[in-house]
């Protein structure tokens, strides 16, 4: 082997071990605290050994039952999940995020189907109003089941001053050997579109909180 294409294998090991060792422990802690990360959720004990845990985390300054209602209506043809609906529709999820709560997503229940995309969705797995909801499921690999278990939790907790934490937390429980495989890469992608997510109910939350009351959009529209 050249010189040249052993520097480049130490480039990617130092670069693999780098992110292994930092990126990997930074994006599935994002924005939470060591104690919410150790701390229990509801729905963890759906899935009671994780074999990939990630926590993350944001404050937002309006109070919890101002938060919920965009929590309420995550899914595909509802509220969407305020992220990169750009970058969701390229793989043909069909997002729309809403920038306003609409009276008719609010009743969510346990046993309802949180749609990913048009025919991808999640169960309804705990629902705590105006405090938790937990979805349960996976994404099928085509017509075969997918080599895990997942659950996706929603947890608000008031805060002084009116604020409120917003934490999300993903489980994974592989079911195949290569499982690790597919969503470690996955994962990766998580990150971004949760943080996109966490900063885009915080956006509309705390605008809808300090807007002029005579000023606040009306509920019904979905744009």
């Amino acid at each position: 082997m050249t010189a040249r294409p052993l520097a480049g294998s130490g480039l990617l090991a130092g670069a693999l071990a780098a992110y292994w060792s930092v990126g990997r422990p930074w994006h599935l802690r994002w924005g939470a605290t060591a104690q919410e990360c150790a701390g229990p959720l509801p729905g963890d004990e759906l899935i009671a050994d994780a074999d990939l845990l990630a926590t993350r985390a944001i404050t937002i300054h309006a109070p919890a039952d101002q938060v919920w209602p965009w929590i309420a209506q995550l899914g595909q043809g509802r509220g969407g999940f305020y992220s990169y609906d750009l970058l969701e529709n390229l793989v043909g999820c069909d997002i729309h995020s809403a920038a306003r709560v609409v009276p008719q997503w609010q009743d969510v229940a346990v046993g309802d189907r949180v749609m990913l995309a048009p025919r991808v969705g999640l169960d309804v797995a705990l629902l705590d109003r105006g405090r938790s909801l937990v979805l349960r499921g996976a994404v099928p690999l085509g017509g075969t089941a997918a080599p895990y278990d997942f659950t996706w939790a929603f947890v608000l907790r008031g805060e002084p001053g009116e604020t409120t934490r917003l934490l999300v937390r993903e489980r994974y429980g592989y079911t195949r050997p290569w499982a690790a495989l597919l969503v470690e890469p996955a994962e990766g992608v998580s990150f971004l579109m949760s943080r996109g997510m966490l900063r885009g109910i915080r956006r509309r939350a705390q605008s809808a909180a300090t807007a002029p009351r005579d000023r606040r959009p009306a509920p019904g529209g979905a744009r």
